[in-house]
């Protein structure tokens, strides 16, 4: 496709839910509804349309030892790219990717930062590891390094205990929470246990990543307080092979893992129905592949949702929830087209037909 060229999609543009147009058209590089004059050359696809969908955790300049270089977080990128996934919330990394900002045929990014961990609580190589009274001014400085995100590590295994642990004491969290307010930025954690969320609740944490610890207690105050879960499920799948590894020197926390791992479904699903907000996410880049968004929605049905909220958790809703337009008037055009309705059966989005980054097909 030239630059004078204009793109014409035909057939079901699923602007939201409830929202079905029957064509837009991409003029430089921007989405419209109005039929332009067209003066050049005209490229015509049909189909169904989805707004670009979004991998809410996911880690572009990372495997499982720590950072990788520009080549390997271009590969990363373009798996994600052309499974669909147009906008990631990089949920940590210790990697620098801003240059991927500069180009055109890159999902846009999100950025949290660097991972802030407590001193040997977390992967090494990924994370700042430092101790409560520090915790406040890394979160201040990484809520001005990121893109209104932070993330930190609520719990982690304790070697002593032999079982996941809180990482934070209730008023260094309190305090570093509230730094990343002020500073205009909303903090996730990861957090596998039930044991680190009170804490965090009462800090004022807006979102948690896994959230395997849920209880029935806790879902009510999630709830409430509008706190939203990223359950990351493809990556919950890889605990059994966990669990089995650590058996024999933690046999407490290999239990435990357990336990998390064959309740997932009956706690998002029970997370969801409460009204907690949930959204798609795959963990990929440590130990798990990219390009997985389609098989996080297929787990998100499993989990209770409908294929209609599974996708909206992975297109509209999440593009509102991180503050990033859809298929609007005068918005960028990042969509994907699929053969058939993904609404019907959302493994249709594992195979994309056409991927349309900032207004030009790609992949």
């Amino acid at each position: 496709m030239s630059d004078g060229a204009v793109l014409h999609v035909r057939g079901r543009v699923l602007v939201g839910p409830e929202d079905v147009r029957d064509e837009l058209w991409v003029v430089d590089g921007k989405v419209t509804f109005v039929r332009p004059l067209v003066a050049g050359d005209v490229r015509t696809v049909t189909g169904w349309v989805l707004p670009g969908l979004v991998d809410a955790h996911c880690h572009v300049g990372l495997d499982a030892h720590g950072a990788v270089d520009a080549a390997t977080s271009e590969k990363q990128a373009l798996t994600d790219r052309d499974a669909g996934t147009l906008l990631i919330r990089d949920a940590g990394s210790a990697a620098d990717t801003r240059w991927i900002d500069d180009r055109a045929d890159l999902p846009r990014i999100i950025r949290a930062g660097r991972h802030i961990a407590r001193t040997r609580c977390y992967i090494r190589n990924y994370a700042h590891e430092i101790e409560p009274g520090d915790l406040a001014a890394y979160v201040r400085a990484e809520a001005r390094r990121g893109d209104g995100w932070v993330k930190l590590v609520g719990d982690w295994i304790d070697r002593d205990r032999g079982d996941l642990a809180a990482c934070w004491p209730g008023d260094a969290l309190a305090e570093a929470i509230a730094a990343a307010h002020e500073e205009g930025a909303r903090v996730t954690a990861h957090c596998f246990a039930a044991e680190s969320l009170p804490d965090l609740l009462a800090a004022g944490i807006d979102c948690v990543e896994h959230a395997t610890g849920l209880t029935e207690e806790l879902i009510p105050v999630f709830a409430e307080r509008g706190v939203a879960i990223v359950p990351t499920l493809v990556n919950i799948a890889t605990f059994p092979g966990l669990a089995a590894g650590g058996e024999a020197k933690f046999p407490a926390w290999s239990a435990h893992m357990r336990r998390l791992h064959a309740r997932r479904y009956d706690t998002v699903g029970a997370a969801h129905d409460a009204g907690i907000p949930v959204y798609v996410g795959t963990d990929a880049g440590g130990s798990l592949a990219h390009g997985l968004v389609a098989e996080e929605v297929a787990e998100l049905v499993k989990a209770g949702l409908t294929p209609a909220e599974a996708l909206s958790a992975a297109s509209w809703g999440a593009r509102e929830w991180l503050g990033r337009p859809g298929l609007e008037e005068g918005a960028s055009a990042d969509f994907v087209v699929y053969d058939e309705d993904p609404r019907a059966d959302v493994r249709v989005l594992a195979d994309p037909r056409v991927v349309v980054l900032r207004g030009r097909p790609v992949g």
